[in-house]
């Protein structure tokens, strides 16, 4: 029985519990943001007709994820063929193991979602809106100025929902599909979509490859994601019925395919009403309600999402262990 995908699962969520995301320039994901810059500087041209501004984000995506796999797998093959031809071979399981587990890690990001969104909560319990506002503006792009508490919370657990997949379950699942190689892919494609898949005038066409991609690989994992916060809801004693009912109703009226779920998912198992009225550079937009405002949004709200976070990525890794010692027998 080959235990060794379990082994560098664990220890790279025991990483991230321990130390988290640092915040430094060659933090992988860092390195693949650059690599994105690097390639729109060459690629991207203002004047460009559609199609040819269409074309050249299809070659920002070829060119971004697939060196990112590339350059993963043949670090992970090279290392694996040591191991197997002799030679202190119960050392280089170790060194595998490690550099897998670095590979897993840096793609998931349970600890930095903790720590952002309690931060945030610290300080409104403080009463310290100003900073309450400057922090939930690095988690978010709408405009944060003039944000109340309750918009804050909102605000924070809507974050703290949609990243429970594009932060957790998505590369979690990628990884058991095909190992840290794709689940680096798949966080290539996640980052993609955060710089350059939006639909203003700049991004439009240049970056709707990166979004559809975006989208087609986070559609099984939000829905997973939505049956995790369900069970996480039925074992931390929330509301998981309402978790339920309220997915199905109100996830397809959010203009992401995919992030409707885990929030209204949220909402349901909290009690709360999450979107409503959002405003990005002064211009106001109007977001899909989610969920039912049987409570108002308040911070403890804020620490509900939080264990509910845990109990969502508990769940997966139980189910996760028993799938894999089954299929493996």
């Amino acid at each position: 029985m080959n235990l060794m995908p379990l082994a560098v699962l664990f220890l790279a969520v025991l990483l991230d519990l321990l130390i988290g995301d640092p915040r430094v320039d060659y933090h992988p994901v860092a390195l693949i943001g650059k690599l994105i810059s690097a390639w729109e500087r060459l690629l991207y041209r203002g004047t460009s007709p559609q199609p040819a501004k269409r074309v050249a984000g299809a070659l920002l995506v070829l060119g971004t994820v697939l060196p990112v796999w590339l350059l993963v797998y043949l670090c992970l093959t090279w290392l694996h063929r040591l191991y197997l031809s002799g030679g202190h071979p119960q050392l280089w399981v170790y060194i595998y193991l490690v550099v897998s587990a670095f590979f897993l890690w840096s793609t998931i990001s349970i600890r930095s979602l903790d720590r952002a969104a309690r931060e945030i909560l610290d300080l409104l319990r403080r009463g310290d809106l100003v900073e309450a506002r400057r922090r939930v503006g690095f988690i978010v792009g709408r405009d944060t100025e003039r944000l109340d508490p309750a918009e804050i919370a909102r605000a924070t657990v809507e974050t703290v929902a949609e990243n429970i997949s594009d932060g957790v379950i998505a590369p979690l699942c990628y990884f058991l599909l095909g190992g840290p190689a794709l689940a680096c892919a798949y966080r290539a494609i996640n980052t993609l979509d955060s710089m350059v898949g939006y639909r203003n005038e700049h991004y439009r066409d240049f970056g709707m490859v990166a979004a559809r991609l975006d989208d087609v690989v986070n559609f099984i994992p939000a829905r997973l994601t939505m049956l995790l916060l369900v069970g996480g809801a039925l074992l931390l004693g929330l509301d998981w019925r309402q978790a339920w009912k309220l997915s199905w109703r109100d996830a397809p009226k959010h203009p992401s395919p995919n992030s409707g779920y885990p929030e209204a998912a949220v909402a349901g198992a909290l009690g709360v009403q999450l979107g409503g009225l959002n405003y990005y550079g002064g211009v106001p937009s109007l977001r899909a309600l989610m969920g039912d405002p049987k409570e108002p949004l308040a911070p403890g709200h804020i620490e509900a999402a939080i264990r509910i976070l845990y109990g969502a990525a508990a769940i997966f890794l139980v189910i996760a262990t028993v799938g894999w010692v089954l299929l493996s027998r």
